[in-house]
């Protein structure tokens, strides 16, 4: 699969399936994501410390595995998004965007890159472009740009319906530790406001015809929200999924140690990754 492909699923209703990167590093992982039957991974460069060559060896790794790399850039800037692209990522995900102006930015450089400036703008707010064979010669240069915006703050969701409003966004994707911070309730997954709100993100996005990605860290949470709508599947990252493995199965062998004599160890307890 690739961006393009990736997004002509989500947009005719598909379900696709994918999760954060935070830890891996070294090219080889792409082989191992590969063989887990993901749609897509989003490589994390907001809170995750890999440098931009990191980043373009870890892309070129991913273009030979059918797994869509998707960067999470730090901010949503022409700049960040153009050099995740030029790397070899088929998109990127501009987080924490809460005005139309922002949600513009990441919609003229994933559509109309090289596009700059003026002319970018226009693109994307009037679809004017200097020339047909512009327009065709910049739709297939930029057809795998999946583009995608995060809305993680209550400003955000109250400006959501005009965001969505900007030509060129493919799906929206939830922070849910960023959103319920900005809701006044940390990490209460199961508090109602934190749930009205996602509902509101859900309804504003299927309106407009938009998925969303929500990236909750448990099975159960994943699954309540798949069935609420949330049809663009992220769920935990590498490194929240590695300790949970790792925790469950040697905690079963260690009931065995236990039954034999062996010293009893402290449950490992869950992770304490904020992503």
């Amino acid at each position: 699969m690739n961006g393009a492909q990736l997004r002509e699923k989500v947009a005719n209703g598909g379900i696709v399936y994918g999760t954060m990167l935070s830890l891996s590093r070294n090219p080889r992982w792409s082989t191992a994501m590969a063989d887990f039957g993901l749609d897509y991974v989003i490589i994390d460069t907001e809170h995750s410390p890999r440098g931009r060559q990191d980043v373009a060896d870890f892309l070129a790794a991913f273009s030979f595995s059918g797994v869509v790399p998707i960067v999470r850039i730090p901010a949503p800037d022409t700049h960040l998004v153009t050099m995740a692209i030029d790397a070899g990522s088929h998109g990127v995900l501009a987080p924490y965007c809460e005005t139309v102006e922002e949600a513009k930015i990441v919609a003229e450089a994933c559509r109309w890159r090289p596009l700059k400036g003026e002319y970018a703008r226009r693109a994307v707010e009037s679809g004017e472009l200097p020339s047909e064979a512009t327009r065709e010669y910049l739709e297939n240069r930029n057809r795998n740009n999946v583009c995608i915006i995060g809305i993680e703050s209550v400003p955000a969701i109250e400006n959501l319906d005009n965001i969505l409003g900007v030509d060129g966004i493919d799906a929206v994707f939830v922070g849910p530790n960023d959103l319920s911070i900005s809701l006044g309730i940390p990490d209460q997954y199961d508090h109602p406001d934190y749930e009205a709100a996602l509902r509101e993100i859900l309804r504003v996005c299927g309106s407009h015809g938009i998925p969303t990605l929500i990236h909750h860290q448990t099975v159960a949470l994943s699954q309540k929200w798949l069935r609420e709508g949330a049809r663009f599947v992220l769920y935990s990252s590498d490194s929240r999924t590695m300790h949970n493995g790792f925790r469950e199965e040697f905690g079963a062998i260690r009931t065995v140690g236990v039954e034999l004599g062996g010293e009893a160890a402290a449950d490992v307890g869950e992770s304490a990754e904020v992503i």
